[in-house]
C-alpha cells in the first residue's frame, strides 16, 4: 500500500496563506474596538519615552531590584501622564459645558426678549459694512438679522447635540482612559520587548523596519509639537485674550479656535475677527479695534513663530497637504484623524521612497 501523496508546495503555500489571512482578519477584528486605546497610548509612550529611557538607562534589569525599579518608574510615568491629561481635561470639560449652557440661555434670550437689541446690532453691522466699502456693499439690516437667526439656531442645535452625545459617552470615555493608562504602563515596562515582538512579525527587511519605525517616531513627535501643541498654545492664548476682553463663552470660542487654526491662511481669524467686528458694531469702536489688534498679533501671528520653531522643516509637506490630510483623517477616523491623517500621508511617501530606491526607479 503506497503512502498518501502530499499536495504540491504551491498548494500548501496557498492554503497556509489563506489560513494566515483568516487568522489576521480575526485578530484585527478582536483588537479593532480598542484601536483608539492603542493609538493614544502609543502616542503618549512615543512622546514620553525619551525622558523615561533617560531615567532608567542606568538600571540593571537583570537583578530583582532592577525589575522592581522598572515597574515603579513605569507606574510613576503612567500616573504622571494621567495627572497631566485627566485633571486639566476635567476642569476644561466642566467649564466648557457650563459656558455652553450660558450661551444657550443667552441665545434663547435673543429669540425671546431681546429683539430690539438684535435689531440695533444688525443695523449697526449693516451701516459699518456700508461705510467700510463706501456704499459698494449694501446689505439690509433685516437680511442680516434673518441670516443671524438661522446661524444662531443651527449653532444652538449643534451645541445641544454635541452636549448630549458627550453626556452619553462619558462612561465610554472614562473606560477608554483607564485602558489607555493600563496599556501605557506596560509600554513603559516592556516597550522594547513589545516592539520587537510586533515588528519581528512583519515580513519585510530589517532596514525598512528600522526606517519606518524611526519615521513613525519622528512623525508622531513632530505632529504633536508642530501642530497639536501649537494649536493648544494658540487656543490657550485666545482664551486669555477672550477673558481679558470679557467675551461671553470664552472657553467655547477658544475650543473653536483650536479647531480652526488647522485651516491654512485663515486659522483662528475665523473666530476672533467676527467677535471684534461684532464689538465694533455694538458701538465699542475703540475696544473692538484694540481687540482685533491684540488677537491678530497674539493668536494668528503666534502660529508663524511657534510652528517653524518646533518643526524646523522636518515635515516636508505643504500646509495645504497637511490641512487636507487632517480634514480627511478627521472625516474617516474622527478625532483620531488629527494624528492618523498626516501620519498616513507621510508614511505612504516614506514607503513609496523605499520602494523606488529598492527598484532603482528615478534614482537620477
Amino acid at each position: 500500500m503506497s503512502g498518501s501523496r502530499l499536495p504540491s508546495p504551491r498548494v500548501q503555500n496557498t492554503v497556509f496563506a489563506v489560513i494566515l489571512v483568516a487568522f489576521l482578519v480575526m485578530v484585527v477584528r478582536l483588537f479593532a474596538p480598542f484601536f483608539t486605546v492603542f493609538l493614544w497610548s502609543t502616542l503618549l509612550y512615543v512622546l514620553l519615552s525619551p525622558l523615561h529611557l533617560r531615567v532608567i538607562r542606568k538600571i540593571d534589569f537583570s537583578t530583582k531590584k532592577g525589575m522592581i525599579l522598572k515597574n515603579v518608574w513605569a507606574a510613576v510615568f503612567t500616573l504622571g501622564a494621567m495627572i497631566i491629561i485627566l485633571l486639566p481635561l476635567l476642569f476644561i470639560a466642566s467649564l466648557f459645558f457650563r459656558q455652553i449652557v450660558d450661551l444657550l440661555r443667552r441665545g434663547r434670550g435673543l429669540f425671546d426678549g431681546e429683539m430690539n437689541f438684535l435689531s440695533g446690532v444688525t443695523d449697526n453691522i449693516a451701516s459699518f459694512i456700508r461705510d467700510l466699502t463706501s456704499n459698494y456693499v449694501d446689505i439690509p439690516g433685516e437680511e442680516l438679522r434673518r441670516r443671524l437667526f438661522a446661524l444662531i439656531s443651527g449653532s444652538l442645535q449643534g451645541l445641544v447635540s454635541a452636549g448630549s452625545a458627550f453626556a452619553k459617552n462619558v462612561g465610554r470615555f472614562l473606560m477608554s482612559l483607564v485602558l489607555t493608562l493600563f496599556c501605557l504602563f506596560f509600554f513603559f515596562a516592556d516597550g522594547p520587548y513589545l516592539a520587537r515582538l510586533v515588528l519581528g512579525a512583519v515580513p519585510i527587511k530589517t532596514e525598512y523596519i528600522r526606517t519606518l519605525t524611526g519615521k513613525f517616531m519622528e512623525i508622531t513627535r513632530n505632529l504633536f509639537f508642530g501642530y497639536i501643541l501649537v494649536a493648544l498654545v494658540q487656543a490657550a492664548v485666545a482664551y486669555i485674550i477672550f477673558v481679558i476682553f470679557r467675551v461671553e463663552g470664552a472657553l467655547v470660542f477658544a475650543v473653536i479656535t483650536f479647531i480652526c487654526v488647522f485651516i491654512p491662511m485663515i486659522g483662528g481669524g475665523i473666530v476672533w475677527l467676527p467677535l471684534g467686528l461684532l464689538r465694533i458694531a455694538r458701538g465699542d469702536i475703540a475696544g473692538g479695534i484694540i481687540f482685533l489688534a491684540v488677537a491678530g498679533t497674539f493668536i494668528s501671528l503666534l502660529d508663524n513663530v511657534l510652528r517653524p520653531f518646533f518643526l524646523k522643516d522636518r515635515i516636508q509637506l505643504h500646509p495645504l497637504v497637511i490641512f487636507f490630510a487632517i480634514m480627511g483623517g478627521v472625516t474617516v477616523f474622527g478625532f483620531n484623524g488629527l494624528i492618523l491623517g498626516p501620519m498616513s500621508v507621510i508614511l505612504f511617501l516614506t514607503v513609496l521612497d523605499l520602494f523606488l530606491r529598492e527598484h532603482e526607479i528615478g534614482s537620477e
